[in-house]
C-alpha cells in the first residue's frame, strides 16, 4: 500500500529589519538624530565582520517586530572571516565606502526573518539566484547571548542592489523584543527594479510578503512616521 504524500509547509518570510550604513556609527548616529529626530538605542559588535551597529524599533501593526539598523566598519575590532572573504552589505566595495563619505549614511538594504533559512536558500538557487552561505552568528548583550544564522555571500553582495533581502533566521530571543518604544514606526517598504519579474518571483520563493515591487530605476524605499513627521528614506540604487 502507497504512503499518502504529505506536503512540506511553504516558505515564509518577512521583513525584520532595515538596514543604514554609515562610515561611522557615531556619523549614522548623529543622522537618525538629525533626519528622523530620535537618538538610537545600543546594539553591539560583530566579530565574524568587524562591524558594529545601533538599534531601534520601528514596529508597526503592518510590520511587527521590525527595527532599524545603523551598522559601520568597526575600524578597532580585527575581522575574522577568511582572507578571500568581504563584509555583509557590500562594505568592502569601493563604491559603497565612497558613497558613504561622499553623501553620509544611507539606507541600503533590509533583511527578511524565516523560520526556514536553509530552505529560503534553496528556493532562490532553483529559480538561479545565489543568497550565499547561512552563517552562525552571535554577539553579546546585557540579556545574554543574541544567536542568529544570517545568509552572507563570499562576495558580501546584496544582490538587486539591496532590493533582494538577507535572510534571517533568530535563535531564541528576537531584539526587537527587548527595545523600547522609540516614536518611530514603518508605514510601507517599496522595492524598484528594472528586473521587477525577477524580483517577484524572487519574493514568492521566499514566501516574502509586505513589500510592494514596481518596475524602474533600482530602489528601495522606506516611509516612517517619526517625530519629524512622515520621512522618506530611499537608496538611490546603491
Amino acid at each position: 500500500m502507497q504512503a499518502a504524500h504529505t506536503p512540506s509547509h511553504p516558505l515564509s518570510s518577512q521583513v525584520d529589519h532595515l538596514v543604514v550604513a554609515a562610515a561611522s556609527l557615531n556619523e549614522g548616529v548623529q543622522w537618525c538624530q538629525n533626519v528622523l529626530g530620535v537618538t538610537p538605542g545600543p546594539g553591539g559588535e560583530h566579530p565574524l565582520m568587524g562591524t558594529h551597529n545601533r538599534l531601534f524599533t520601528v514596529s508597526s501593526p503592518t510590520y511587527p517586530g521590525v527595527y532599524f539598523e545603523i551598522i559601520a566598519i568597526n575600524s578597532g575590532a580585527h575581522f575574522v572571516r577568511h582572507q578571500r572573504a568581504k563584509r555583509w552589505f557590500d562594505f568592502d566595495d569601493p563604491a559603497m565606502q565612497h558613497m558613504l563619505a561622499k553623501n553620509g549614511p544611507q539606507l541600503v538594504h533590509f533583511a527578511a526573518r524565516t523560520p526556514r533559512a536553509e530552505g529560503c536558500v534553496h528556493a532562490l538557487a532553483r529559480i538561479g539566484l545565489d543568497r550565499g552561505e547561512v552563517l552562525p552568528a552571535s554577539r553579546m548583550t546585557p540579556q545574554g547571548e543574541l544567536s542568529w544564522k544570517i545568509t552572507v555571500r563570499e562576495d558580501g553582495q546584496r544582490l538587486f542592489f539591496g532590493t533582494l533581502p538577507t535572510l534571517i533566521e533568530w535563535g531564541d530571543i528576537h531584539p526587537e523584543r527587548t527595545m523600547p518604544p522609540s516614536g518611530v514606526t514603518l508605514l510601507s517598504l517599496r522595492a524598484s527594479h528594472p528586473r521587477a519579474d525577477t524580483l517577484r518571483e524572487a519574493y514568492a520563493a521566499i514566501g516574502l510578503t509586505g513589500v510592494e515591487v514596481v518596475n524602474g530605476a533600482p530602489n528601495l524605499v522606506a516611509t516612517l512616521q517619526t517625530p519629524r513627521g512622515v520621512v522618506t528614506l530611499e537608496s538611490g540604487g546603491i
